[in-house]
This record gives C-alpha cells, structure tokens and sequence, in this order.
C-alpha cells in the first residue's frame, strides 16, 4: 500500500470539489442540508480549497428557507461558515503541526539551497505572530478575498492552542463576511 502524506489527502479531495460544482452548491443552498453545505464548505476552505469563502454569503441572499429574515439568514449563515472554519482550522492545525515534525529533510535541503527562504518566511512569519499573536490571525483572516488556507498554514507552525486556534479564525472569518455583507456589498451587487 502507498503512503501518502497527510497534507496530500485535503488537497486531493479540494481539486475534486473544486471541479464537482461545490460552489455552485454553496450559492443555491437552503434549509438545513444547505447550512451543511455551508459548513462543509468553510471546513475545506480553511484546509485545503483556494477558493473564496465570501461566496457562502450568495446562501443567505437567496434565503434560507426557513421563513426568516434576510438579517437573520445572513446572521445564521455567516455563524455555520465561521464554525465551519474554526473547525477546519483546527483539522489544518494539526496538519501543520505533523508536517513541522515531519518536514525535516525538505527544510534542510531548503536550508543549503542558495537562497535561504525557509528562514526568510519562518522570520517573516514569526514577527507577524510575535507582534500580534492569535489577533493578528484574525486580522490577517478579515481581508476579503485572500485565501484563508495561507494565513492558516502560517500560524499552525507557530502556534500550540486549538481553543484559542479556533477562536481566532472563527472571529476572523465572521469578520471577514460582515465587512464584505456590511461595507462591500454594495459595489458587488451582494
């Protein structure tokens, strides 16, 4: 049997949703499959999916089906996609622990190249974790429209606490849908 690398499987999976409509499905969701949908969605967007998790709120504007307002739709749709995050983060959490244990050989070989971009990006990334921790993981996962997975991976290296892990992205990723709900909306025809 073939062993594959645990980073591997979420990337693999991601290319199949990605080209199987999960967007499409995401855009048309309703009642509570559609709020799974919702979640699943989030979920893979955080691990592996280099996809906009902005498009969850298209749910919420066609209306949930459950006879609520468009307020409340929303609000239930922008709280089932951040639990969905969260819970993604936690599952790429672990998988950026497992690969910082098991990413030896790459990173030396990295490290004798001639451009030494392991260090660049760890320090980089450290400053950025050292000056603002868990809040700047929220912050960084507010900008709409940037991929979440990059800012994910790169504290899941630094960082040892799921609670305050998941936390930070389900803020972030709440954050993130009511700007674009509250502020961009207008310009996108949302």
């Amino acid at each position: 049997m073939t062993y594959l690398p645990p980073v591997v499987l979420p990337i693999l999976a991601g290319h199949v949703l990605q080209f199987g409509g999960l967007e499409h499905a995401v855009e048309t969701a309703s009642g509570p499959f559609g709020l799974v949908i919702v979640a699943v969605y989030s979920f893979l967007i955080a691990i592996a999916l280099p996809l906009p998790s902005e498009v969850v709120l298209l749910a919420a504007q066609s209306g949930l089906g459950f006879g609520f307002s468009g307020t409340v739709d929303l609000a239930i749709v922008i709280v089932v996609s951040g639990l969905g995050k969260a819970a993604g983060s936690v599952a790429a959490f672990a998988l950026g622990q497992e690969a910082k244990r098991q990413s030896g050989p790459v990173i030396d070989r990295l490290r004798e190249s001639r451009f030494d971009i392991v260090e660049w990006s760890e320090r980089r990334t450290v400053e950025l974790a050292r000056q603002y921790g868990y809040l700047g993981l929220a912050l960084a996962l507010c900008v709409p429209f940037f991929p979440d997975t990059i800012s994910i991976y790169a504290f899941t290296v630094l960082e040892e606490d799921y609670a305050k892990f998941a936390a930070a992205t389900f803020v972030g990723s709440v954050g993130r849908l009511l700007v674009v709900a509250g502020v961009l909306a207008p310009f996108f025809s949302l």
